[in-house]
């Protein structure tokens, strides 16, 4: 990825993006794990709670974003944090208790590969815990594609990076035909955003993010005023705000 990240923008909603990986942590049943890895780990607010959760772990975050990587060496003291693509990522000798990819692994085309190698590097009896968001066809992403494939934008954007992911069905076959333990589900949260066009705010720090960045500073102010036009089109804002539904996807495997 040749974007870079915005760790304060992406802090935005801290709280509502911070509900999947409370919900995904709850689901690991392990009292006391010595290793425990964050993938994709971000500014690391979310990997904090990794320690508070488990204080007798060694816990460590990796992130591709050296933006990212930087505000968590400065806000998150007593975890190890590291610039790292996951693809090449391997554990030390012996693997991981815990292994936690959240809100990351939609964002490279061949996940599911990479999901089949992730298995191998938690140790056997250990614990793989992924969240992805599976909102893709709702408007906050299907607005931006086709506003994309618009003149004069596409011709700019035709190998922008574009998120994606699975249904939970296809990750628990991944898994559980490696022979792992299975538990996956979804769920879509409504989450009442608030404020000037809440909606934009939200996608230009994440799924829109590398769209915006690929567009000449000519080109961007007037696709982000379209894009955020037709944005509150499709979100109104209603007496109680603007409700953005937000399904996610949640797989915890245990290891044999």
């Amino acid at each position: 990825m040749t974007h870079r990240w915005d760790p304060e923008r992406y802090l935005a909603y801290a709280d509502e993006r911070g509900r999947p990986f409370l919900e995904l942590l709850a689901r690991v049943p392990v009292p006391d794990p010595a290793r425990v890895v964050d993938l994709g780990c971000g500014p690391g607010n979310l990997t904090a709670l990794l320690a508070q959760r488990w204080p007798g772990a060694t816990v460590s975050g990796v992130d591709a974003s050296a933006e990212m990587i930087a505000a968590a060496r400065r806000d998150v003291p007593g975890i190890d944090f590291a610039v790292g693509d996951l693809r090449d990522w391997r554990a030390e000798p012996g693997g991981v208790d815990v292994l936690v990819s959240n809100a990351t692994l939609q964002w490279l085309p061949d996940h599911l590969e990479v999901l089949t190698r992730l298995v191998g590097e938690v140790r056997p009896g250990g614990w793989l815990a992924v969240q992805v968001p599976g909102n893709f066809g709702e408007p906050s992403h299907t607005l931006r594609t086709e506003l994309a494939h618009e003149a004069p934008y596409a011709e700019h954007l035709r190998d922008v990076t574009v998120p994606a992911s699975h249904d939970p069905a296809v990750y628990l076959e991944v898994l559980a035909g490696l022979g792992c333990e299975v538990d996956a589900w979804e769920t879509t949260y409504l989450h009442r955003l608030s404020g000037p066009d809440p909606v934009f705010t939200w996608v230009s720090a994440t799924g829109a993010r590398p769209t915006l960045q690929a567009l000449p500073d000519d080109l961007r102010p007037g696709f982000e005023a379209e894009f955020r036009r037709r944005l509150a089109a499709a979100y109104p804002e209603r007496p109680w705000g603007v409700v953005l539904p937000f399904r996610r996807v949640f797989v915890v495997a245990w290891v044999p």
